[in-house]
C-alpha cells in the first residue's frame, strides 16, 4: 500500500465543498485529515479559502489517483477554464504518493507547492511532522519551522466534518 497525501482547497462555499470531497475520499484505507485552516487567497484578490491536507492508503496507482482527484473537483462543479489564480469550488492537488519522486505525464511529485505556500506546508506538517520530504530528506516540522513561511497569513479553524446526508 501506498500513503497518499492530498492537499484540499476551497473559497467557494468552501464548507459544503470540504465536506464533498472529505466524503469522495473516504473509501480509501485509513483516512486521515489535518486541522482545516484560513488563509488569503494567493495571486488575486477573492474569498478566503479553507485549506487541508487529507492522507490514505492504496494500492491504486498514481495515475487513476490522479484521474480520481479530477473527477471529485468536476462533481464539484470546479470551472478548469480562466485563469490560474482564481476562485474555486473546490482544489484538489496530489502532493505525495509514498516516497517516490515522480515527474510523468505532467504530474511532479512530491509537488513543488509544498516548499513555497504555508496552507500547504503547515497542515502536512502537522500531519506528519517526522516524515522527511523525499528530496530535501528534512522532515516537514523542520520544513516549516525553518520556512519564512510563518509570515504568509494562514489562520486554524474548527471545523465540522460531519458529512452531509447524499
Amino acid at each position: 500500500m501506498n500513503s497518499v497525501y492530498i492537499s484540499l482547497g476551497s473559497n467557494i462555499d468552501p464548507e459544503r465543498h470540504i465536506r464533498a470531497a472529505v466524503h469522495a475520499l473516504a473509501s480509501y484505507h485509513n483516512l486521515q485529515l489535518s486541522p482545516v485552516y484560513e488563509s488569503a487567497s494567493v495571486g488575486f484578490d477573492g474569498q478566503n479559502f479553507y485549506n487541508l491536507v487529507a492522507s490514505f492508503e492504496t494500492d491504486k496507482p498514481v495515475q487513476a489517483i490522479k484521474s480520481h482527484l479530477s473527477q471529485i473537483e468536476q462533481d464539484n462543479a470546479r470551472v478548469r477554464t480562466g485563469e490560474k489564480f482564481s476562485a474555486r469550488t473546490l482544489d484538489l492537488d496530489l502532493l505525495l504518493y509514498g516516497d517516490e519522486i515522480i515527474d510523468i505525464e505532467g504530474l511532479s511529485l512530491p509537488r513543488d507547492e509544498i516548499l513555497k505556500y504555508a496552507f500547504v506546508l503547515k497542515p502536512l506538517a502537522d500531519l506528519i511532522p517526522e516524515q522527511k520530504h523525499p528530496i530535501t530528506g528534512q522532515s516537514y516540522a523542520e520544513l516549516w519551522q525553518q520556512s519564512d513561511m510563518q509570515a504568509q497569513a494562514l489562520w486554524q479553524i474548527d471545523f465540522d466534518f460531519q458529512l452531509e446526508q447524499r
